[in-house]
């Protein structure tokens, strides 16, 4: 009554691919962002303060919209409380 199942040593998972996603091959998405002409340098630019202020001021003066007149309004005192200008 000697089975052989327990003489067999389970494999270490050294080989074979490296699966996370449900048995496929890990790969990184593709970006849509070098269509565009987009490099990661201008992704990843931020606006200074000075210049969403300005972009604020221009919105707020140029819409008809409520919604953004409020938010740019809010942006602005926020920007300019933070300056101490307000």
């Amino acid at each position: 009554m000697d089975s052989n199942l327990s003489k067999i040593k389970p494999k270490l998972r050294t080989q074979g691919r490296v699966s996370g996603n449900f048995g496929k091959n890990k790969v990184r998405a593709g970006s849509i962002l070098n269509e565009i002409g987009m490099t990661k340098y201008d992704v990843g630019r931020l606006a200074t303060k000075d210049e969403y202020l300005n972009r604020m001021f221009t919105a707020f003066d140029t819409t008809e919209n409520p919604k953004l007149k409020e938010f740019c309004f809010k942006e602005i005192r926020n920007i300019l409380v933070q300056k101490g200008v307000w």
